[in-house]
Formats: structure tokens, sequence, C-alpha cells
């Protein structure tokens, strides 16, 4: 029998004793290709010259992002704002950042490190095998379900595999690149930073949009988690200056204005919104709440079902047929669902109020149940349930400022976020709804979970730290 290793460690070995020189190397070689391309690019004025110019000049820029990570995934976040790269089926900056920067990473444990080593969270398990489920969904997806019904295209049930490989990657990058508490702060307050600009920008009649991409602030995610971050940081963080926390309070609140008032109607705005307020006021007053919560609840069950359901009848009842019928599409294969995308293209076969065509659930769970199964869902549920237990656990954990302010913002983000998702697939962006051009948005609620992994590794270390001192007291 051949012993692998036997030939692997000596190539390991190698490469990273090399390392230096194959980077130097690689992009050498890289430039000369692009000049090679750019030249009759430049010379029939092509849009492409742009992008290829753009792709030869960040290939410079793999070393700075080995030798300090963190700084691209920032860039990563700003250039999905900005950037309007789009490219086949709408893969964007964001998607390519975070593929780049999980294969930078990659190398560095692999070849660099030569230790492949997770951190010692139970919310990684249930992504793992998310990841797992997922690959093996989408072989599942080449199989004839319907005879007289077509496939998604190969490229679409690509990005649809994707969507879920990059976002539980945002997810990974963040838990293990950011190892101190001040990335973690820099990358949220460059993000308030922005939001600020476009909300001021927006509500003043500034010509924001011109710079911003529509679909990265266009989506519940963004909006969800800038009155989360905002909201949390202004109430909870008493470290900051009185005239911060009065900003992060009005930008709080022109949030609220935005999307309450101005686009009342985009229910996908207001709901997650409001949910996740009520979500950090109850976590951080929970014992008091519990007795108002029945009263609470009276009051706002009546204005849902008045003016959210009742004004919009036709839209929430054309919805619920919808699931009703991809969820009948879904049980030919309930256990590992049909594959990314497919289901789009079965539900011509079904009759949607006397007509037939293609259409999208506007679920995301019920587009995890289509596509990835019963036992997808159940994954995806269980890494929230494990997620949101452990914001729960590093509330009184972490400490006072702007960490304790972060867990809060993140507990009110992930009820939003579970919110936004009975609405619309926001989360994981279907590929024939949102579209791949979501992830701009969707991957800033990975990236802001991620934060909490990163807390709880700093309050896991802390306390192993003072078990071991407090043992050699003992011990002496």
């Amino acid at each position: 029998m051949i012993n692998i290793s036997t030939f692997s460690r000596p190539v390991a070995r190698w490469l990273g004793q090399n390392r230096l020189t194959l980077i130097k190397i690689a992009i050498v070689i890289t430039v000369l290709f692009s000049g090679a391309i750019l030249a009759p690019q430049a010379a029939l004025g092509s849009r492409k010259f742009v992008l290829l110019f753009f792709l030869g000049f960040g290939v410079f820029f793999l070393y700075g992002f080995l030798r300090w990570p963190v700084v691209g995934l920032i860039l990563t976040m700003i250039a999905g704002f900005f950037i309007p790269f789009s490219g086949p089926g709408g893969f964007n900056v964001s998607e390519l950042g975070i593929a780049g920067l999980l294969g930078v990473w990659f190398l560095d444990m692999l070849v660099i490190k030569r230790n492949f080593r997770l951190v010692n969270s139970r919310t990684i398990p249930p992504l793992l095998l998310l990841i797992l489920l997922s690959i093996v969904s989408f072989g599942i997806g080449q199989l004839p379900w319907f005879v007289f019904a077509n496939h998604a295209p190969l490229k679409a049930q690509i990005g649809g595999l994707a969507v879920y490989l990059l976002s539980v990657g945002a997810f990974l990058l963040v838990a293990h690149l950011i190892q101190d508490q001040r990335w973690l702060e820099r990358l949220t307050w460059i993000f308030l930073s922005i939001g600020a600009v476009y909300v001021f920008g927006s509500i003043l009649g500034a010509p924001v949009d011109r710079f911003f991409i529509q679909n990265a602030v266009a989506n519940s995610m963004f909006w969800t988690w800038l009155i989360a971050l905002a909201f949390s940081q202004a109430v909870f963080n008493g470290h900051l200056r009185f005239y911060w926390r009065v900003l992060l309070f009005i930008l709080t609140l022109l949030v609220l204005y935005a999307l309450v008032v101005i686009n009342f109607d985009w229910k996908s705005g207001w709901v997650p919104a409001l949910a996740c307020l009520a979500a950090i006021i109850f976590s951080r007053h929970w014992r008091s709440l519990w007795v108002l919560a029945p009263f609470l609840a009276i009051p706002v069950i009546f204005y849902v079902a008045n003016k959210a359901i009742s004004t919009d009848q036709y839209s929430w009842g054309t919805r619920l047929d919808a699931w009703f019928i991809v969820i009948e599409i879904g049980r030919v294969s309930p256990i590992l669902g049909l594959g990314f995308a497919n289901y789009h293209f079965y539900t011509p076969l079904y009759s949607f109020r006397g007509f037939s065509g293609e259409f999208n659930s506007h679920s995301q769970y019920v587009d995890l149940f289509a596509q990835v199964g019963v036992v997808g869902l159940a994954f995806f549920l269980w890494f929230f349930g494990e997620i949101g237990y452990l914001g729960w656990w590093l509330r009184e954990r972490v400490p006072e400022g702007f960490a304790r302010a972060y867990v809060y913002a993140s507990l009110g983000g992930i009820v939003g976020t579970l919110a936004a998702g009975v609405l619309v697939d926001w989360v994981l962006p279907f590929v024939y709804n949102i579209g791949l051009e979501g992830f701009r948005s969707s991957v800033l609620a990975w990236i802001f979970m991620g934060g909490l992994v990163s807390l709880e590794q700093a309050v896991r270390s802390k306390t192993q730290v003072q078990g071991n001192i407090s043992l050699i007291q003992r011990s002496n």
C-alpha cells in the first residue's frame, strides 16, 4: 500500500521553505500574462482593459494579504459597496474577494503553517455539515427528477452552491482571522461609517446612489445589521464619548425613518429592523419583559395583522400559494433536496392560480427545503440556534464597552436575520430571485455573526489563562 505522506511531507516542506520565491514567480508570471492580454485590449479601447488591469494589479496585494488577511476582509466588504464589477451570472467583487481570502487562508494553513486547525466553537459543526450536504445536493441535482422539465443551467447550479460555500467561508474567515478585538472594532466602525454616509446622504437628497452599488444597500441585511450595530453601540457602549453615542442614536432614528416612514411598503426593511431592536432590548431586560411580553404581543399582532397583512393580502396570498407548490415539488426528494436552482424550472408543471410559469418561493426556509432538503434546513437552523446561544452566553462574559455592545447587537441581528428569511431569501440569496448580486449585502450577516466566535475565543483564552494561574497558585 502506498503511503501518501511519504510523498506529501517533502513537497510540503519544500513549498514552505520556498514560499516567498514562489510568490514572486507567481507575481511575475501574472503580470507578464496580464500585459500580453492588456495590450490588445487597450488598443481596442475595451472595458475589459480596466477589469484585467485590476486583476493583474490585485496580485501585488497577495503577499500583503498573507501578512495581514484581515485587511483583505475589510477591503472586500468596502469593495462590495462601491466597485460595480459583475461577472457571469452576477458573480461580483464580494464573492471574488471572499473566495480569494479563503484560498489565501487555506494556503497559509496547509503550506506555510502546515497545521489545519479550526477554532473550538459549537457553531462550526453545523456549518461544516451544511457545506458537505450542499456538495452532495449539488450532485443530486444532476438527476432527472422530473421527466417533462429541464434542469437549471449548470452555471446557475454552481452559482447557488457558491453562495452557500462563500457565506459559510466568510463566517469562518472572521472567526479565525480576527484574533484581536481592535480589528473587529475597525471592521464595525468602517461599516457604520459607510452606512451613515448612505443614510444621511439619501435623506438629505445628496447623490450618493451614483457611488453605491444598489444591490449592496437595497438588501435587508444591510439595514438590519446597520440598525443593530448603531443602536447597540449607542446604548450599551459606555466607553464612547457622549457625542458619538448621540450621533449613533440619530443614525438609528434616521434608519427607522427611512424604513418605517419612507419605505413602509418594503416589509423586508422595517419588519426585520423592528424585530432586531426588540431582541436587543429583550436580551438586556429579559427578566422584566417576560411579564410585559403578553401585553406587548397583543398590539404588535394587531398592528401587523391590520397594517402589514390586510393592506397587502394579494402579496401574502400568492406567497403562501408559492410556498405550498414549492414544498410539494420538494417532496420528490425531501431529505437531501433537489439541488441548486432546479425547483425554479419545475414550477411550470404546477398550476399557480390558473397560470403556469417559472416562479420562486420568496422564502429562505422554503428555498432551503427545496434545494438541500430537510437535513440542510435542520443544519441551517441548528447553526442559528448555536450562534444565538453563543451570543446569550457571551452577554455577561465579555468586557464592558464595545465588546458587550457588539454581543447585544449580534443577538438583535440574528433575530432580524431570521425574520428577514421568512420574507425573502436575503440570507442565502437564491440565484433566480435576489441573485448573486445580493451576496454583496447578505455576506454582512455572516461576517458579523463570525465576530461572535472571535469574541468567544478571546473569552475562552482569558478563562484558560486565569485557570492556569489559579492552578499554579494552588500548587505553590
